[in-house]
């Protein structure tokens, strides 16, 4: 199955009735989509009865892909709240219980920052998230350059096949060592994941600091052509992986949920099962 969906359910007017409260946008956000990435965990884990409230509001089909908490990245560089990182990953799998038991996670997602280059101590690190995460589903997003160029770019898929990895194919601005390639092999015969980041070369290149970085970062909307393109790949990856969990992120300007209704449209995709859609009277 196809699954497209966005990366976060909060920021996306073009989808939901005027004056509609923060904590009734997904129950609105599933009659669209039958996945999405929840990003709040990257910022805390979140407590499990936000999990078991979002388990309910959606219905039976309905995916989530949880982003891992920042801790667990490395993004965040300074002390993190937990006694150890063992205990951290403790505290995430707690928190995650819900959606598994219900059926409803798709996979974890681990991306890792610019500066997590390919190195045999970030190798050895993944690893040990790996056997961390058991049985759970996790995907893997490199930012750095150097894990896809020529001496590595095999051994990579290799690894990430070997020790259970599912391939986050990007697209992405190509602006240097701080990005990668559109690399177009799954690692994992049942599920792969697809990140459409936009193209804005120089918002990506932008120092990720201050208030405004997000509202230029991801400024981009993707036209029919690129879109047409990607049509095309996903026929080439439906082939070798049972699903396909594909995200835009491209919303600094809002326009995630527009590209992805367009892409719906392109691949011929009507979803059935999803929540109800509520109208909007005044």
């Amino acid at each position: 199955m196809i699954y497209i969906g966005l990366t976060g359910w909060g920021d996306h007017n073009s989808l939901y009735p005027s004056r509609l409260s923060a904590k009734e946008k997904l129950q609105h956000y599933a009659a669209h989509f039958p996945t999405v990435e929840v990003d709040s965990y990257f910022y805390a884990i979140q407590p499990k009865q936000n999990v078991e409230k979002w388990v309910r509001e959606t219905p039976a089909l309905f995916r989530f892909v949880v982003k891992a908490y920042q801790g667990m990245t490395g993004h965040e560089r300074g002390a993190i709240p937990y006694e150890s990182k063992d205990d951290m990953f403790t505290a995430f799998l707690t928190s995650i219980a819900p959606f598994m038991e219900a059926g409803k996670l798709a996979m974890v997602l681990f991306q890792f920052p610019p500066w997590f280059d390919c190195r045999k101590e970030h190798v050895a690190y993944l690893r040990w998230c790996r056997e961390r995460m058991g049985e759970v589903p996790v995907a893997l997003e490199f930012r750095h350059r150097s894990w896809f160029s020529p001496p590595f770019y095999e051994k990579t898929l290799q690894f990430m096949r070997a020790e259970r990895w599912i391939h986050t194919i990007c697209d992405e601005p190509q602006a240097g060592e701080g990005s990668i390639p559109t690399v177009l092999h799954p690692t994992d015969r049942d599920k792969t994941l697809i990140r459409l980041h936009g193209r804005n070369v120089y918002g990506w290149n932008k120092a990720t600091s201050g208030e405004n970085w997000r509202a230029v970062r991801y400024l981009y909307r993707y036209n029919e052509q690129e879109l047409r393109e990607w049509v095309a790949h996903i026929r080439q990856l439906e082939t070798q992986t049972t699903d396909l969990y594909i995200l835009f992120n491209n919303n600094s300007g809002g326009d995630a949920a527009d590209n992805a209704k367009q892409f719906m449209q392109l691949l011929g995709i009507e979803y059935t099962g999803l929540a109800p859609r509520q109208l909007d009277l005044f």
